[in-house]
Formats: C-alpha cells, sequence, structure tokens
C-alpha cells in the first residue's frame, strides 16, 4: 500500500484510537489527567502548587520528556506537561489534521479550561510555535516565556526544507508510519540524548502502531506548510509577547536550531530576555540538562 503524504486522510483513519501503554511510576511518577478538547481527548499531567508553568513538546516526544523538569520544580510550581494529540498517550482522533495551527487551538483551549492566569509558558521543538501561538492570543494572561531549542518564524535554511521535503516522501512516510524511524533514528539514534533501556521504550511504546504514528508523519511537513502561520508568529510574538520576561535554554550542539542562527533572532524579539547557553547539550535540551534549566527557570521566575 503507497502512503499518502502527510496531511492528506488516509485507509489508515479509521476511528479515533487510544494508546494502552502505562508508564512506569519509578520513571513517571505523575497522575494522569484528561481533557475533552473539541478535536480529541487530551492527556496530561498537573503537578505541584504555586505559578503555573504549561509545557509544550515538540515531535516525536512527549510530557515524558519534561519528566525531570518536573520533578525539579513541582515544589515551587504548578506544573503542566501536555502530549499534543497523536503523541504520548493523547488520543489519536479521527478527521485530525495533526498540523500545528490544530494543535495550538487546543492548547489554547486547555488553557482556557484551567482557568491558568499569570502561567509560564516553556516550548522546545514544535512546542515553541504551538505554545507561542497560544500564547499571543492570551497575551495578558501569560507572565512569561521559556524557549528551548525552537523557532517561531519560517525555517528557511535549505537543508531543513529539503528535510521536510524528504520526510514528507512517500519512502519515509513509509519509514515513519511502518519502521518509528523519527524515534528511533532521530530520538534514540545514535545523535540522541543518553538514556537507558527503560527510556527509551517510554518513548517507543506510545507510538506503537503505524495507526498511532499519524501525528508523526504529518510534522516535517508542517517545516513548509506552516509557513504561512510562523509568519503571523514571527509578527504577533514581539508585539503581544515582546515585553514579557523570557528565558531561552539553548542546546549549543543543537545541529537543528542552530545557536548562531536562533538566539540573534530571539534576542531582537524580547526586550527582557535571558540566555543560558547549554554548553553540552544538543536538541532536545529536557534529556541532555533538566538540573541546568529547573536552575534557570527557578531564578528567571523566583
Amino acid at each position: 500500500m503507497g502512503v499518502a503524504p502527510a496531511g492528506h486522510r488516509t485507509e489508515l483513519e479509521e476511528s479515533a484510537m487510544m494508546i494502552d501503554f502505562v508508564p512506569d511510576p519509578g520513571l513517571y511518577p505523575f497522575a494522569s489527567r484528561w481533557f475533552d478538547s473539541s478535536a480529541g481527548r487530551v492527556h496530561y499531567i498537573d503537578e505541584g502548587s504555586g505559578p503555573p508553568i504549561v509545557f509544550c513538546h515538540g515531535s516525536p516526544t512527549w510530557s515524558f520528556l519534561y519528566r525531570h523538569i518536573v520533578k525539579g520544580l513541582r515544589d515551587r510550581y504548578r506544573c503542566i506537561a501536555v502530549d499534543h494529540l497523536g503523541f504520548g498517550l493523547s488520543e489519536r482522533p479521527a478527521g485530525f489534521g495533526y498540523t500545528v495551527s490544530e494543535h495550538t487551538a487546543v492548547i489554547g483551549e486547555l488553557i482556557d479550561h484551567l482557568r491558568l492566569d499569570g502561567f509560564v509558558l516553556m516550548g522546545q521543538d514544535w512546542g515553541g510555535p504551538i505554545g507561542l501561538g497560544a500564547a499571543t492570543a492570551r497575551a495578558d494572561r501569560v507572565r512569561g516565556i521559556v524557549l528551548g531549542n525552537t523557532a517561531f518564524w519560517p525555517i528557511e535554511p535549505l537543508a531543513n526544507r529539503a528535510f521536510s521535503a524528504i520526510m514528507s516522501s512517500r519512502p519515509l512516510q513509509r519509514r515513519i508510519l511502518e519502521r518509528n524511524f523519527l524515534v528511533e533514528q532521530f530520538l534514540l539514534g545514535r545523535t540522541g540524548p543518553a538514556l537507558t533501556a527503560a527510556e527509551a521504550d517510554h518513548y517507543r511504546m506510545v507510538q506503537p502502531t503505524k495507526e498511532a504514528r499519524r501525528g508523526l508523519a504529518v510534522m516535517p511537513g508542517e517545516i513548509r506548510a506552516a509557513r504561512p502561520l510562523l509568519e503571523e508568529l514571527a509578527q504577533e510574538v514581539p508585539a503581544l509577547l515582546g515585553d514579557k520576561p523570557t528565558l531561552a535554554v539553548w542546546g549549543m550542539r543543537d545541529m537543528v536550531f542552530r545557536p548562531k542562527a536562533c538566539i540573534p533572532r530571539i534576542r531582537s524579539s524580547f526586550t527582557e530576555l535571558s540566555v543560558v547557553e547549554l554548553r553540552r547539550a544538543k536538541h532536545f535540551v529536557q534529556e541532555d540538562a533538566p538540573d541546568r534549566i529547573v536552575d534557570a527557570i527557578t531564578a528567571r521566575f523566583p
């Protein structure tokens, strides 16, 4: 069977599905919570008390990515980490397109459902534009921003656009769906973070079948398809959030969101910015340097 380009409906879309994986409480010691959004059932955690922080992951991860940070902050903050639809334990709903704009709308619904006010938004990878899109629409309720290896503007380098085109091709879409290619190669491959076998399985087991991986298959194509949304964010983020206290925690060895290209753009967008350079960290900064991120957030938002 051929695989349709990302974003197109295929026979894989039969009905909404849930993931029956149960995380190890020794690795993920959090109570699961659920929100019935207009698009599907969303899994999230809500730990601790104090000023709220909303954590948004990118692809191909889930809220498990933030486990060390949540454990480090929940004695002082209310930590809310979300699984986007199609990721983690959240539903794979029929009729959902898994685009950045759709994910943004769902995060906004959850923020409103929880009646969050004075919240800090942290986003990494696609979690940056997804979370920032929800935050710009609620700027009066945002206390601050934390960005980790992300971009909220059109991604220009030719290599990234080529990656998007290649990953959206039929052969690579087939590998994403049938072999869990994004998890196995980009997250768990030799350039990924150092994880135990049990930790690696927590990323694998929430994407157990090709039917479950539809959301993964869409995201590479969004590098090109979401350009109008990113162009809008490039204007709205500085205009609506640019005066908010902001922290950038940056993996300086990231080959995707390279610091020399990204940090100056972030500096030009926020007037109250602190930058913490994570010298040994790569793309998945939450895995590579969680303790330093905990310290940086605590110092920036006392």
